[in-house]
């Protein structure tokens, strides 16, 4: 099994900037894609960005180019999710979540098993 605890979430105001994480334990040998995405009520859940874990390679989504940057820190299994020049649109709660293998999307959120409980994140206008 695999655990995962976001942290980092937070209200601010449009054009801030929140660094979110996620610490990952248990069989973490077993992953090799760590994604964030995101969910307002009502909503279906939304790819944001993903890492591999070996090589580095990056996704994100086209909302999201530019402004956010994931990183990961396999020492520390720990996964990182700079955001920069905050928008509205980007308020909802915040996961972080892995899976077993390299997925053909990214963005399918059916390739994670593992989801961690997620972080709120409101940027004020």
């Amino acid at each position: 099994q695999v655990q995962l605890v976001e942290s980092g979430g937070g209200l601010v105001q449009a054009g801030a900037s929140l660094r979110l994480s996620c610490a990952i334990s248990g069989r973490t040998f077993s992953i090799s894609i760590v994604g964030w995405f995101r969910q307002n009520p009502g909503k279906e859940r939304e790819f944001v960005s993903a890492i591999l874990r070996s090589g580095g390679g990056t996704y994100y989504a086209d909302s999201v180019k530019g402004r956010f940057t994931i990183s990961r820190d396999n020492a520390e299994n720990m996964v990182f999710l700079q955001m920069n020049n905050l928008k509205p649109e980007d308020t909802a709660v915040y996961f972080c979540a892995a899976g077993p293998s390299r997925p053909i999307r990214v963005t399918n959120s059916g390739a994670y098993d593992s989801w961690g409980q997620g972080t709120q994140v409101t940027v004020s206008s």
